[in-house]
């Protein structure tokens, strides 16, 4: 089971980034992809995340925030925490 689900769009480069370091250190992950025009979608992520950018990145529930703050994470313990 995915702990890890990742917001995305289309041609979204940090959204590639984040996915790919993903896979790399083998952490399952749900995307979701968000379309331009949905409104309604944005908005939930805005109250859920304080962020209007892409990626959205949480962990049960928990925003890790975007590609740097999961590039920074990978820093401080090689993704260990979302394998927990």
């Amino acid at each position: 089971m995915e702990n890890v689900t990742v917001y995305t769009m289309k041609f979204c480069p940090y959204c590639e980034r984040a996915k790919a370091l993903l896979k790399q250190k083998s952490i399952a992950f749900k995307e979701v992809m968000v379309a331009d025009d949905d409104d309604a979608m944005w908005d939930e992520l805005y109250k859920k995340s304080g962020m209007k950018t892409m990626p959205q990145i949480f962990h049960k529930e928990k925003v890790i925030g975007g590609y740097t703050d999961l590039a920074e994470l990978d820093k401080k313990d090689g993704l260990a925490s979302l394998k927990a």
